[in-house]
């Protein structure tokens, strides 16, 4: 601060201290009111509300969420498998069926002779599949589920029972139909044919299967 040299310094100095003091008191006076007036609305409001109890705080639970399970992956390819391995509907077999009654089929490069031997019970039944009665689904999904089985189990020779339509609507043979296209799409299958009389004639067919090798 500079030395005061006279009484018009001193003056000055005076009414300055002076303002700084006025501004400090009225600086306070603000705070006390602020403080005063949130004192009002505080108690204004424990007055609207009443009186109140804290919560009793419980044990908190810790939630642990659950670990996804581990991928099967055999599974997943099995899974992926059998859809490359699903049967269509819109596949039509009859261009590829021989012109004989039974309807019969064989693989290209597969000779007469093997499908002749079929029909004449050449090779043993091993195992069959019953699919009369069933629903197109349910028989689609029952005929691709069972080839892949007796592929596993290396069976050359199965018979599939398709029945004779007897009681579909119409008394048409719609599932022995369909069982021959959905049997050319398998590349396991290499022939089949109409049944024998004695193995079950036209509610069967005689299904030859590629050998395991």
């Amino acid at each position: 601060m500079a030395p005061i040299k006279d009484f018009g310094a001193l003056k000055s100095l005076r009414d300055t201290l002076k303002a700084q003091e006025a501004e400090r008191a009225a600086a306070e006076a603000r705070r006390r009111e602020q403080e005063a007036q949130a004192r009002r609305e505080a108690e204004l409001f424990q007055r609207s509300i009443g009186e109140v109890a804290p919560l009793r705080t419980k044990e908190r639970l810790v939630h642990v969420p659950e670990q996804p399970e581990p991928v099967a992956r055999q599974h997943l390819a099995d899974e992926q498998a059998a859809l490359e391995q699903s049967l269509s509907d819109e596949f039509s077999v009859e261009t590829l069926m021989e012109t004989d009654e039974e309807l019969s089929f064989a693989r290209n490069g597969i000779g007469h002779d093997t499908l002749r031997k079929l029909r004449r019970g050449h090779w043993v039944i091993q195992g069959q599949l019953d699919l009369h009665g069933m629903r197109t689904d349910e028989a689609r999904e029952a005929l691709a589920a069972y080839l892949r089985d007796v592929g596993k189990r290396g069976l050359r020779c199965v018979r599939i029972i398709h029945g004779k339509g007897l009681g579909s609507v119409n008394r048409e043979p719609v599932l022995k139909r369909k069982v021959r296209n959905w049997l050319v799409q398998k590349d396991e299958v290499i022939a089949f044919c109409q049944a024998r009389a004695v193995d079950g004639g036209a509610g069967a067919l005689v299904v030859l299967l590629k050998a395991q090798s």
